[in-house]
This record gives C-alpha cells, sequence and structure tokens, in this order.
C-alpha cells in the first residue's frame, strides 16, 4: 500500500484510538483523515483505513461506510464542492432553479468539475436544513433560504478567493 496517514493524520489517528473503544467507531473519523489527506476517498485509502482499524474491520465494510454517507467525496473535487440539496423540501422550494443558475453561471452541469478545478456542482438528498431550503453546503459552510441573487452573489465571493 503507497498511502499512508500525514504526519498530522497519523498523530489524530493515534488520539482517536483510546476514544473509540469500539474499532467499527473508528471508521468514519478515519474517512475524514483520508479525505483531509487526500481530497477524496478512494479505493487505497479504504484498504488502508481497514488495514490500520484491522481484525474484525474489513475492506467491504469501510467500502460500504464511505459510499453511504454524502460526505465523504468519492472522487476529487474543485477547491470549492458546492453541494445543492435537490430533497423534496428543497426542490419546492426552488432548489432545481439555484442547481441550474449555479451549472449555467460556472458552464457545467451538476456532478462535474470546473476545467479550472475551482468548482465542483454536486446535487445532494437532504442537507438537513428543511425548512430553510433552497439550501447549499459549500464545503464545510452552510447557505440557506437560497434565491439566484444570493447564489450569485456567493459565487462572486468565492470567485475572489481563488
Amino acid at each position: 500500500m503507497a498511502y499512508q496517514f500525514s504526519q498530522d493524520s497519523e498523530k489524530r489517528f493515534q488520539r482517536l484510538i483510546p476514544q473509540f473503544p469500539s474499532k467499527r467507531s473508528l471508521i468514519l473519523p478515519c474517512l475524514f483523515l483520508l479525505q483531509a489527506d487526500k481530497g477524496f476517498v478512494d479505493q487505497e485509502g479504504m484498504e488502508y483505513i481497514a488495514s490500520r482499524i484491522g481484525d474484525p474491520i474489513s475492506l467491504a465494510h469501510v467500502h460500504g461506510v464511505a459510499t453511504f454517507y454524502t460526505m465523504y467525496n468519492k472522487k476529487p473535487v474543485g477547491k470549492f464542492h458546492i453541494q445543492i440539496c435537490g430533497n423534496i423540501s428543497c426542490y419546492l422550494s426552488g432548489s432545481d432553479s439555484i442547481t441550474e443558475h449555479v451549472c449555467s453561471k460556472l458552464g457545467i452541469e451538476a456532478g462535474e468539475t470546473t476545467g479550472d478545478k475551482k468548482f465542483t456542482v454536486d446535487e445532494v438528498q437532504c442537507l438537513g436544513a428543511c425548512g430553510f431550503g433552497p439550501v447549499a453546503q459549500i464545503n464545510d459552510k452552510y447557505y440557506e433560504n437560497l434565491t439566484p441573487e444570493k447564489i450569485e452573489a456567493i459565487l462572486s465571493e468565492l470567485e475572489k478567493q481563488v
């Protein structure tokens, strides 16, 4: 296996071990460490996590956890990962128009990354803010009650940061 935790992630992993007496509970934080190191969760990283946690945790189990949760990127994403909720509450509030606006502005479709690797747009199911839709999560920050004008201002601010 070529992948190993970075020095910082290894230190964090060592601090996690006594906090989680059940080895199974280490999977989620280890996937976050992997994503922090590589930017996404891949097969090589999942194999490493399974080997580090050890028996009884198999690669299949780590893979099942990683693919269940949308918070783990399964492929490289842009500097700004825009996740727009497409679940029923947000959809009824107009999330489809937000997705269309963002994709049109960036010149990509949902599920794609811009050529300059600055933006990735994904439609996801339920960001858990149903009373505040439409909602988007950009990296680790939530944006609620979105309108095309609000998302336009957000995108303009993000472009200044690049």
